[in-house]
């Protein structure tokens, strides 16, 4: 007999053991160290910029604008599987528990990501509004109990297959979010908190009507999960070898001109391939981008100079280390290892791609200090980048792929 109860103590045993498996590598690389680095240097100018601030800074709406879009996100986990649709289709009206069990762990799992973002902001509200650290908790009950009417109402949007309807709705809720927690971080009057909550009960009332009658969208549920399931992996891909990660390809058109430039030559196959797969899959061109930007805004805004110096050299490792899985990419590919190609071609043009891609990010960064008209940081910045760039390349990543 059908028992929803214990398919999903299955399901969720399965995905704690290999999310567990995973994360043990994860949590024994050395890129955790310098993250966490990364974050105690980050808070200790976050307090400091927080004590050169004015009485009349707007915290109020810019806590309530951050929190409103974490709110506003929120994604139900149903460790769903592709043969779900064939297996499970039939008994979907039989699957209220199971469902009723992913909506409460995924606010379990949500709260906690409230719970760290509130403690960063905090400061902010205790500076500002001169609130007490005392009201931490209220105001962690107040966002989990938000948290939850958004996650009912985004799991009967899903019943909808239009993606303007999706999309609206996103866009409604995080008005309302954002107008409920300026009034709640501001100190207003509770009367007038209470206008955007009982906005937020009349629209999951709505939805709940109008999904009465509609079906579960099995596709995109399924499709949604393997995508946070891939999001996971590739994380996992930095520390070890993930055998069901599945490849994303993004044609990216205005790139081509990059792989152009190499000439079609024998030696240079992997050079066309390495790029390529840069380029179009996976997350390796949207890491470069994201670190880049994060690391010229910091260099921007910093003004010490050996700290614009550690700074870069740290985003330059993050790049790089986290690029490394590239030369992994194609390892489950027969015909990869057809080409009549020797084995230092591959590496001479997987070291030459590591090296361009941190070195052109060296030079933003020095291009980002040179703007302030720092001359001289910028020149160190740049000759540091170069020379990290080829200790990284020619010494540390090859000891790294070694192994």
């Amino acid at each position: 007999m059908f028992n929803p109860q214990h398919l999903w103590k299955e399901r969720f045993g399965t995905f704690a053991k290999e999310t567990g498996s995973y994360l043990r590598y994860i949590f024994n690389g050395h890129l955790v160290i310098v993250v966490l680095f990364l974050l105690g240097t980050a808070a200790f100018y976050y307090q400091k910029w927080i004590d050169t601030l004015q009485p009349d800074f707007p915290a109020a709406w810019i806590i309530a604008l951050i929190l409103a879009a974490v709110l506003s996100y929120s994604p139900i986990q149903t460790f769903l599987t592709e043969a779900d649709k064939i297996f499970l289709l039939p008994l979907e009206t039989r699957l209220d528990d199971y469902f009723r069990k992913s909506i409460v762990f995924s606010l379990s799992l949500q709260s906690y990501l409230l719970l760290m973002i509130l403690a960063v902001l905090m400061p902010l509200h205790v500076k500002i509004h001169g609130a007490d650290f005392k009201a931490f908790f209220i105001l962690l009950v107040a966002l989990i109990l938000i948290k939850w009417i958004n996650i009912l109402i985004r799991w009967n949007v899903q019943y909808f297959i239009e993606r303007n309807v999706k999309l609206t709705d996103s866009v409604i809720r995080f008005c309302i979010n954002a107008v409920l927690l300026y009034f709640i971080f501001s100190g207003a009057q509770l009367i007038f908190a209470a206008v955007p909550i009982v906005a937020l009960i009349l629209l999951y009332l709505y939805y709940q009507k109008q999904a009465k009658d509609k079906g579960l969208k099995w596709e995109q549920l399924i499709e949604d999960e393997e995508r946070r399931m891939n999001a996971f992996y590739r994380l996992a891909n930095m520390f070890t070898d993930v055998p069901k990660l599945r490849d994303r390809t993004k044609r990216r058109k205005w790139l081509d001109w990059l792989v152009n430039i190499i000439p079609y030559k024998q030696d240079l196959t992997f050079s066309h391939l390495y790029l390529r797969t840069f380029a179009r899959s996976g997350d390796y061109f949207g890491l470069l981008v994201r670190l880049t930007i994060i690391g010229g805004a910091a260099l921007y805004y910093l003004t010490y100079g050996p700290g614009q110096i550690f700074f870069a050299l740290l985003f330059m490792y993050l790049t790089g280390f986290q690029l490394l899985p590239l030369w992994n990419h194609h390892q489950n590919k027969l015909w990869v290892g057809l080409y009549p190609v020797p084995e230092y071609a591959r590496m001479k043009s997987f070291t030459s791609l590591l090296l361009g891609i941190m070195i052109f990010q060296a030079a933003v960064f020095a291009g980002t200090v040179l703007i302030k008209g720092e001359w001289l940081s910028a020149a160190i910045v740049l000759a540091s980048g170069i020379a990290f760039s080829l200790f990284f390349v020619y010494f540390y990543s090859r000891s790294r792929l070694k192994s």
